[in-house]
């Protein structure tokens, strides 16, 4: 029970990190108004967001072996909460860009490997498939109860109380900036890491050999490829929304809803992968779950644009559970790419950075095929095309499963 306190310390501090960094999610429009900045520039803001991210898996990974994580990630909260801080004092775009580069560095190079290496360390052997279950489902989880916190505050300060829609976002940044500023000390006292092996100072050949030792192992990059695959069916998930208002007709309204129907299988798919796994076989489950998920997926492509909305939304929501349940279950890889854990936060680094690299190349390739293809054609071969990368995906995850076997 003191182990599962610990992870739930660590999943709420995920959860609670992150939000502020994309709240253009739910308030964009009261973001260009309350900061005077045009689409574009937000939207530089967050591609800065994104490249420091893709620049500091690596790095990440190394400060992890090296720091303690609770350290590392009750610095991030303190460091983001800051950050939210001046981001809550509405600056200019210069201030803006740099604010961003800040969340960058405080979210990628010390909270991403360390968080994640956290819970690997933190459970035992049998239980890394329930573990990292509960942390991308809670995650899910604690993102969603915020978001619906802010939203319906957000509404109520600037509905009920008629208050300008720059106090009203300030308000809610300030929800977010406390959630963070709080968790910061709790992770700090709460979270035990004993058990992380760091290992100080290291001789740049005794770097050099870390590296070759994690970059050598087949089982590292057939972990990679498991992440990679599963996070472009993810990822897929995100162009639902205009699929399914541009070429079956359906309103804003229902496709909204139905998204946010989608939303709700995070807990549902994550966490019931993750003990699934870890009653049968985690590589295995993975594999069925890509399998699965590539099917489905595949559904979803085909079908005539007359198809009901009774159709449409269970095959949606069956790609939402199994591309979640994929997400809860593919960190717990980890523990079979045999590793120890004075260089598991260079492994989670090396991963993460071939494993989300889907974030830079998969909206340029849907942007392109939609433009020459429009209409259900560019869409249906992206939908395609990531599902037969899936099926790849289940072709490592298992060939992963035979050599943790053999070993």
């Amino acid at each position: 029970m003191r182990r599962f306190g610990q992870l739930a310390v660590i999943t709420v501090a995920a959860g609670a990190i992150y939000p502020l960094l994309y709240l253009r999610q739910n308030f964009e429009v009261s973001m260009l108004e309350t900061f005077g900045v045009t689409a574009s520039q937000l939207g530089q803001c967050n591609a800065l967001l994104g490249v420091l991210f893709v620049a500091t898996y690596l790095p990440s990974g190394w400060l992890a072996d090296r720091v303690s994580p609770r350290h590392l990630m009750s610095l991030s909260l303190l460091c983001a909460g800051l950050l939210g801080v001046w981001f809550a004092s509405t600056p200019s775009f210069a201030q803006l860009q740099l604010i961003y580069a800040g969340w960058g560095i405080a979210t990628g190079l010390t909270f991403w490997s360390a968080h994640i290496k956290a819970v690997a360390v933190l459970a035992r052997g049998d239980e890394q498939g329930r573990f990292f279950g509960i942390l991308d489902g809670g995650r899910g989880l604690v993102e969603a109860l915020l978001a619906t916190v802010a939203v319906a505050s957000f509404a109520y300060w600037l509905e009920g109380l008629g208050e300008p829609t720059d106090v009203a976002l300030r308000k809610v940044i300030w929800l977010y900036v406390g959630n963070m500023l709080a968790l910061a000390p709790i992770v700090l006292f709460v979270v035990d890491d004993s058990r992380t092996d760091s290992v100080g100072r290291r001789s740049l050949a005794e770097t050099a050999r870390d590296f070759r030792m994690v970059f050598a192992k087949p089982e590292v990059w057939l972990a990679a490829a498991c992440i990679l695959t599963g996070y472009q069916l993810f990822f897929a998930t995100y162009a639902f929304s205009a699929y399914l208002q541009q070429n079956f007709g359906l309103t804003a309204v229902t496709v909204g809803t139905i998204t946010v129907a989608k939303l709700w299988m995070r807990p549902i798919g994550a966490i019931g992968a993750g003990f699934v796994g870890d009653y049968l076989n985690r590589e295995r489950v993975l594999a069925a779950l890509l399998v699965l998920g590539s099917f489905a997926l595949a559904t979803l492509a085909v079908l005539p644009l007359d198809a009901a909305t009774t159709l449409l939304l269970p095959i949606v929501l069956i790609v939402g559970l199994v591309t979640y349940a994929v997400r809860g279950i593919y960190w717990a890889t980890l523990e079979s790419c045999d590793v120890p854990d004075r260089v598991k936060g260079l492994a989670i680094g090396a991963i993460s950075l071939i494993g989300y690299a889907p974030d830079i190349y998969l909206p340029l390739i849907r942007g392109a095929l939609v433009d020459r293809l429009p209409g259900q054609a560019g869409y249906s071969l992206y939908f395609l095309g990531v599902a037969a990368f899936g099926l790849a995906g289940a072709v490592a995850a298992r060939r992963l499963a035979r050599i943790a076997a053999n070993r």
